[in-house]
C-alpha cells in the first residue's frame, strides 16, 4: 500500500475529530447562515490545521452575505463583536472559548504600485478560494452540509507536504507580493517544500516585494522567526533573492572566503546561531510566556551583520572585523526602524547585537567584581537574553575549545548570581540620591549634579557598595578636586 492513501485517511479521521470538537460553533453558525439564504463554509488555515492536527480556538469562515448581514446575523448568538476589519469584508466575534472571523467572498487585487488591495466582494466560494495564497489554504468546508470544497488539489498537496498556489504563481505573486514572504513563512512553520515553479517566481518577481508595506512585510518576518524552523524560511528568502529587499544584511553576510578559508561562512555562523539560541529557549521562557522570544531569535540572526562593513585583511591575510559589534547595532537599529518595529523592540535587540562580543573581552575567566557588575549593569534588562546570545555563539568545532568557553560563562553566571544576591545588582545606583549629593555639596540642580552622581555609580561598580559615611567622604574628596569648586 502507498503512503498517500493511508495519510489521506488519517487526514480525513482528523478532519472528523476536529469537526465534533468545533460543532458548537460550525453547527449554529450554518443553520442561522442558511436560513437566512445566505453561505457559509470554514475556510484557510483552520481547515489545514485540522488536517494536520493542530487544533487551535481561531475559526475563520468565508460567506456570501455582506459585513451588515453577518453582523446581523450573529446577535443573539456572539457574546461580543467587532468590525475593525469592515473595510475588508470581516467582522469578529468571540462566543465562550472560540474567537470568530467571517469574512464576504473577495475577489480583491493589487495593481501595478499599489501598497494596499482594492476590495471586491465576490459572488461565489470557488471564486473566493481561487484568490487566496496556496492550494492547502484554498480548500473550506460548507455549512451546515460539512461538504469538503477542494476545487484545487490542496488535500493532496497537503499529503505530499508541497506548497503550491491555486493558479500560476506569477499571477498570485503579483496580485498580493506578500505571498512570496509567506511561502518562506509557511515552509518554516509547516516543514513543507515548496513547488520548483513558485520558487522560480519568487525568483524572477522577487522585487515587487517592495511595493508591500513596512508594516506587513514586518509582521510576516516576526511570524516567520517566530516558526519551529525560521532558518528553513529564511534560507528561502535568501535563495530567491527577496532578503535582499526586506532584509539585505543577511544575504550580505555571505562574504568572499580567502583563499586560505581563515575565517568562518559568516552566513552559516549566523544561521546555526540562531538554531543554538533557539534550542536555550527554555531559559527565556519567564520573558516569552514559554513560547518563542523573537528578541532572542531576531539577535542571533543579526549580531553579526557589521561584519561585512568591517571586514579588513591584515598581514598574512589574517582577517579582522574590529568594532562589527558596534557597528552592527547601528545597522540592525536602522533595519529595524526602515520595518517600522517599536522603539522598545529595536532598543532590545540593537542592546543584543552591541554587547555579544562584550563577553570574549575578559579573557579566560579573569573576571573581577567590578567587571561583573559592569556586565550586569550594560546589559540591564535583557541580561537572561545575553546569556542565551553569547552561548549560542559559540560555533567552533573544536570540543576542548568549546567546552572550556561554556565553563567559563557557567562560572561568569555564578559570579552575577553571587554578587547579586549580596549586592542586588539588577537596581545598581549610586550609594547617595540626586537630592543627597546637593544637600552635600551645597549645590542647586544642574550638570553638576549629574557629574558628581557619575562619578558614584562609577566608585559603586569598582568597589561594590558603601556605606553613607564612606559614599559622604568620596563624594567630598571629589568635589574638591573639581575646577568649579
Amino acid at each position: 500500500m502507498s503512503e498517500e492513501p493511508l495519510l489521506i485517511s488519517e487526514v480525513q479521521a482528523r478532519v472528523v475529530a476536529e469537526l465534533a470538537r468545533i460543532a458548537p460553533v460550525t453547527d449554529e453558525l450554518g443553520r442561522r447562515f442558511a436560513a437566512a439564504g445566505e453561505e457559509i463554509a470554514l475556510v484557510g488555515g483552520p481547515v489545514r490545521d485540522a488536517m494536520l492536527g493542530r487544533l487551535h480556538n481561531d475559526l475563520d469562515f468565508t460567506t456570501s452575505a455582506r459585513p451588515e448581514v453577518t453582523e446581523r446575523l450573529l446577535k443573539g448568538w456572539a457574546e461580543a463583536t467587532w468590525d475593525i476589519g469592515r473595510a475588508f469584508g470581516t467582522i469578529g466575534c468571540r462566543r465562550g472559548e472560540w474567537q470568530v472571523e467571517i469574512t464576504t467572498y473577495r475577489s480583491d487585487a493589487y495593481d501595478s504600485a499599489s501598497r494596499k488591495p482594492e476590495v471586491k466582494y465576490g459572488d461565489s466560494l470557488v471564486g473566493d478560494l481561487a484568490r487566496r495564497d496556496f492550494t492547502v489554504n484554498s480548500m473550506a468546508l460548507s455549512l451546515p452540509d460539512e461538504q469538503l470544497e477542494d476545487p484545487y488539489g490542496g488535500v493532496v498537496d497537503l499529503a505530499h507536504q508541497v506548497l503550491r498556489t491555486p493558479g500560476r504563481p506569477e499571477d498570485s505573486f503579483s496580485d498580493d507580493p506578500l505571498r512570496m514572504m509567506r511561502a518562506a513563512r509557511f515552509s518554516a512553520q509547516l516543514g513543507f517544500t515548496v513547488a520548483p515553479e513558485v520558487v522560480a517566481a519568487m525568483q524572477d518577481m522577487a522585487e515587487r516585494i517592495s511595493i508591500v508595506s513596512a508594516e506587513r512585510v514586518r509582521d510576516e518576518l516576526v511570524k516567520l522567526m517566530l516558526s519551529p524552523d525560521p532558518v528553513r524560511g529564511l534560507r528561502l528568502l535568501v535563495d530567491t533573492g527577496l532578503a535582499g529587499h526586506v532584509l539585505p544584511e543577511v544575504p550580505a553576510l555571505a562574504l568572499e572566503r580567502d583563499e586560505h578559508h581563515r575565517h568562518k561562512d559568516v552566513y552559516e555562523h549566523s544561521l546555526i546561531v540562531l538554531e543554538q539560541s533557539i534550542d536555550l529557549e527554555e531559559r527565556l521562557s519567564h520573558l516569552s510566556g514559554g513560547g518563542p522570544d523573537f528578541t532572542s531569535r531576531f539577535a542571533a540572526l543579526m549580531h553579526d551583520v557589521g561584519k561585512p562593513k568591517t571586514r579588513r585583511f591584515a598581514e598574512d591575510n589574517v582577517v579582522t572585523f574590529h568594532h562589527h559589534d558596534v557597528v552592527g547595532a547601528k545597522l540592525t537599529r536602522k533595519r529595524m526602524q526602515a520595518l517600522k518595529f517599536s522603539n522598545d523592540q529595536i532598543d532590545e535587540v540593537a542592546k543584543l547585537v552591541e554587547l555579544h562580543l562584550r563577553f570574549h573581552g575578559y579573557g579566560s575567566g579573569e573576571w573581577t567584581d567590578s567587571a561583573v557588575r559592569r556586565y550586569v549593569r550594560d546589559a540591564g534588562d535583557q541580561l537572561e537574553r545575553l546569556h542565551v546570545l553569547t552561548r549560542a555563539d559559540c560555533t567552533t568545532r573544536n570540543k576542548r575549545k568549546a567546552d572550556s568557553l561554556r565553563r567559563t560563562y557557567d562560572d561568569l553566571e555564578a559570579r552575577i548570581a553571587q554578587l547579586s544576591e549580596a549586592e542586588e545588582m539588577a537596581s545598581i545606583r549610586p550609594d547617595l540620591d540626586g537630592n543627597q549629593i546637593m544637600e552635600i555639596l551645597g549645590i542647586g540642580p544642574g550638570r553638576e549634579v549629574g557629574q558628581a552622581y557619575r562619578h558614584l555609580l562609577e566608585l559603586r561598580l569598582d568597589n561594590g557598595p558603601m556605606s553613607q559615611e564612606q559614599a559622604r567622604a568620596a563624594l567630598l574628596d571629589w568635589s574638591a578636586s573639581q575646577p568649579w569648586r
